[in-house]
């Protein structure tokens, strides 16, 4: 009978058992966990627009053509 070192070996062959373990509980945690990247709904271009225009970086004539180009 080879008992538990027969399926796991002996030293190192355990050692390595253990990190690839320790690995992917840790991968899995960072997956679960990782913050997800979604776009957030004021970004859309109407919003970016508005906020040019608030911010003075456009004038009145520019904001005005591409919101009518935005809204085609």
């Amino acid at each position: 009978m080879h008992g538990i070192d027969g399926f796991f070996g002996s030293g190192w062959m355990m050692f390595l058992w253990w990190a690839l373990i320790i690995f992917g509980v840790i991968t899995l945690a960072k997956w679960m966990f990782a913050p997800k990247t979604t776009i957030p709904n004021n970004d859309i271009p109407l919003e970016i627009l508005k906020r040019r225009y608030a911010k003075g970086a456009i004038s009145p004539e520019e904001y005005q053509k591409l919101k009518h180009d935005l809204n085609e």
